[in-house]
């Protein structure tokens, strides 16, 4: 069956399963990559969520294999299985490390793909997956992207099964169209921009002296937020960007408030697993 807008789960249950993913890699990895589930719906409760939508949401992550059920200090619960860990500690790569700017010097990473018409579910899922990690589309069946999201790209390729389908390329811009230019058609830089702008003006006259509940909410609102932000910004060159690009400036607030917020947020956390 093709994936079609119609197939997406509904908006609610999407903020569900993005921030109990969130809640995932930022509170239940630091306390021991473990939940007991009545603990979390109260926090993710805390958070905005019903009781009924994280208990959803964690069902379907455990269909997916990225919790398995174990009991801890005699409560029920949940550990974050391999698959779990793997995907979370890839996505830290972009979410606690936010691309510094590429090295136009490196030169770049070009991505070309023949699947058929009868096979555009996958034709769409490899799209998608290009996109996430970045890569920006300059043609028919076309993207390109920095040169060191090469070792990405390969793998994105190979768990879609179709290295035979894809040819890849790494190579320096010599001429032709103007670089900026390109950049400019291959990426939606505005909206990019746009978003980092709404998360300095949503979260910078944050007060730093919150605690308890206030701070773990506060937390969980900024990862979940900025989470969804790096994955879109390939970290291009300064030399194709504007000098207002907001990137840095958005990069330099969430450290801030990360630093800020993890200690009381954790500690809020941690009254909700059992004492051992």
């Amino acid at each position: 069956m093709s994936e079609t807008k119609t197939a997406r789960p509904p908006a609610a249950a999407r903020r569900s399963r993005t921030l109990l993913v969130s809640f995932l890699g930022a509170v239940v990895r630091p306390m021991g990559d473990w939940m007991p589930i009545a603990g979390a719906v109260e926090l993710l409760t805390q958070a905005g969520l019903d009781a009924a939508s994280v208990r959803t949401a964690v069902f379907r992550l455990k269909k997916r294999g990225w919790l398995e059920s174990r009991t801890g200090s005699g409560q029920r619960g949940y550990a974050l299985t391999p698959t779990a860990l793997e995907a979370l500690a890839a996505g830290d790569e972009v979410i606690w490390h936010a691309r510094q700017p590429a090295d136009l010097g490196d030169g770049w990473c070009l991505v070309n793909f023949s699947v058929p018409e009868s096979a555009r579910a996958v034709r769409h899922r490899l799209t998608a997956h290009l996109s996430s990690l970045g890569f920006g589309n300059i043609g028919s069946a076309v993207w390109i992207a920095p040169a060191r999201m090469l070792p990405a790209a390969r793998r994105a390729i190979s768990e879609l099964d179709l290295t035979d389908q894809c040819a890849v390329f790494v190579g320096d811009y010599v001429g032709g169209q103007q670089l900026v230019t390109t950049v400019r058609n291959g990426w939606d830089l505005d909206g990019i921009d746009r978003r980092y702008r709404e998360f300095i003006a949503e979260y910078e006259a944050h007060d730093d002296r919150l605690d308890g509940q206030d701070a773990f909410v506060a937390y969980l609102s900024v990862i979940d937020r900025w989470r969804k932000l790096p994955f879109r910004d390939p970290g291009l060159p300064s030399e194709v960007l504007t000098e207002d690009w907001s990137g840095p400036a958005a990069v330099r607030l969430f450290e801030r408030l990360v630093a800020d917020l993890d200690g009381p947020a954790l500690a809020h956390a941690a009254r909700y697993w059992p004492r051992t």
